[in-house]
């Protein structure tokens, strides 16, 4: 199996669309992203069954090619647990994000064009083993959210995706910065190599890790609203389009959880040890302060913006605690916020749509006169609150395990702490599902509406459908996490 057949399956869905007229761009865009879908998980049974026979390799399937042999650069790429899953949320929100895009008409092509090749990004950057190659994907996935944001966006969308893309682009200078210095250490020890596993033996000074992994882990933690550079979020989630909503907040600030756990993380564990207390009090502050600006919400799409800030501090959280179920504990949670904020950024453009308003005291009544939407609302704040039996508890959980297991005061406060806003997270959800969607209608224009079509019931049954298989069944997807992340810190210092 060849896992670089997603990113030749991307670009062929990509040049077909070019080729084509907008009126099959729809089609063409959807039926790319529905292959996608399937390959990705027959990589997934591959990659149990290897597994199971025993394969102890960090890496499977993996293939190299020389890009530029001078520097010794190559397309290494190659799946471990953590990239797998992934490459499955990846999947997952693409398919979704095209089928509730499905009407768009302005500029058609081009639109699905950009929501293609940020996929395209995504999975270059999961699959790639070579600090080079990843960079490049790294910024292909960043770059075509200004346009998608500036032009198909609304409210303050220049100002929105002018922001977003500065900020995005600075945590890139400081990736790039960081990568420049391994490679130089790399030069210095006579083997220059931007590939990971052969840096990971590179010796780099310990004074100088002390500086070389703030620069990769604040770079990437970027874009993963790490406080106080979280600013970028609210207001890119809130003015860009539904589909590139669900794929900023579901894949985009995932990549930057993946860069600080499976780059900075695995390269200098030591340095990342003496920087954790550092990571978890500002993971804690994100966690709380954006739990709190949340309630002040009247939007409801930028509530779920501020609430992604909060969730996405979680990641940091498991990752500074540097433990193996903290670290587990910190993928499954991007995996259930990939596709807890999808689905709900998706029922929030259908509400939208259909009413032309987001605030929520202007809505009411809803779930009369559009049942199926207003269940998938529930689906997903009772998802962001961590309901028993849905994939948002079992990654919380396992977080909050995995930090307790760090038996010092400092360790067991941030903890709670941070366990504390599990409270305030249910304050506003079940105040958002109260006013939106109970008590009478406030707007008889409302039951002109309808309820959801074709395509937004099928984005929506293909997310909740993968919520609830990891809320019942977990194991699946965290033995294979788990697997990748005792192999990768078995050196840690705190393991």
């Amino acid at each position: 199996m060849n896992p670089e057949y997603l990113l030749i399956i991307s670009l062929v869905t990509i040049i077909a669309i070019l080729a084509s007229g907008s009126r099959i761009a729809g089609l063409l865009a959807l039926a790319g992203t529905v292959v996608q879908l399937v390959f990705s998980a027959g990589l997934l049974f591959l990659y149990m069954a290897e597994r199971n026979a025993g394969n102890a390799s960090l890496l499977l399937f993996e293939h190299t090619y020389v890009w530029y042999p001078d520097w010794n650069i190559t397309f290494h790429s190659g799946i471990d647990g953590i990239s797998l899953s992934m490459i499955l949320l990846t999947s997952v929100v693409l398919v979704s994000g095209v089928l509730v895009s499905w009407k768009t008409e302005y500029m058609k092509k081009e639109f699905f064009i950009l929501l293609l090749l940020l996929g395209t990004g995504a999975y270059g950057f999961f699959l790639s083993s070579d600090l080079f190659s990843l960079f490049f994907f790294f910024e292909l996935a960043v770059i075509p959210k200004y346009l998608l944001i500036a032009i198909w966006g609304s409210g303050r969308k220049e100002y929105s995706a002018m922001k977003l893309a500065l900020m995005l682009m600075g945590g890139s200078a400081l990736v790039l910065a960081g990568i420049l210095s391994l490679y130089y250490y790399s030069c210095a020890a006579g083997n220059p190599s931007f590939d990971l596993q052969q840096l990971y033996t590179t010796p780099v000074p310990e004074q100088a890790q002390l500086y070389i992994f703030p620069l990769l882990f604040t770079g990437f933690a970027v874009l993963s609203a790490l406080f106080p550079l979280h600013t970028w979020a609210p207001d890119g989630h809130s003015s860009a389009p539904t589909a590139a909503s669900m794929f900023l907040a579901g894949i985009s600030m995932k990549l930057g959880g993946y860069g600080c756990i499976r780059i900075a993380i695995y390269l200098f564990p030591a340095a990342a040890a003496f920087y954790s207390p550092y990571i978890i009090i500002l993971a804690c502050i994100g966690i709380l302060y954006g739990a709190f600006v949340t309630l002040r919400q009247k939007d409801i799409k930028l509530m779920n913006a501020y609430s992604s800030v909060s969730h996405c501090g979680f990641v940091l959280l498991g990752a500074g605690m540097l433990t193996n179920t903290a670290m587990t504990g910190a993928v499954l949670q991007m995996v259930s916020h990939g596709i807890m904020t999808a689905l709900f950024f998706g029922v929030i453009g259908m509400i939208y749509g259909r009413t032309h308003t987001r605030i929520g005291e202007e809505l009411g009544g809803l779930l009369k006169v559009m049942p199926f939407i207003g269940s998938c609302f529930i689906i997903a704040g009772l998802t962001s609150l961590g309901l028993p039996g849905l994939s948002g508890f079992v990654a919380e959980m396992t977080i909050f395990v995995g930090a307790f297991q760090i038996g010092d005061v400092f360790h067991r406060i941030a903890t709670v702490s941070a366990a504390m806003s599990i409270v305030v997270t249910a304050v506003y959800i079940l105040r958002a599902i109260g006013i939106s969607l109970w008590g009478p209608l406030k707007n008889e224009k409302f039951r002109e509406s309808g309820d959801a079509t074709w395509y937004e019931r099928a984005a929506s049954v293909i997310l909740i459908a993968s919520i609830i298989s990891i809320g019942i069944y977990p194991f699946w997807m965290s033995d294979i996490i788990s697997n990748t992340v005792s192999v990768l810190f078995t050196s840690n210092p705190l393991k």
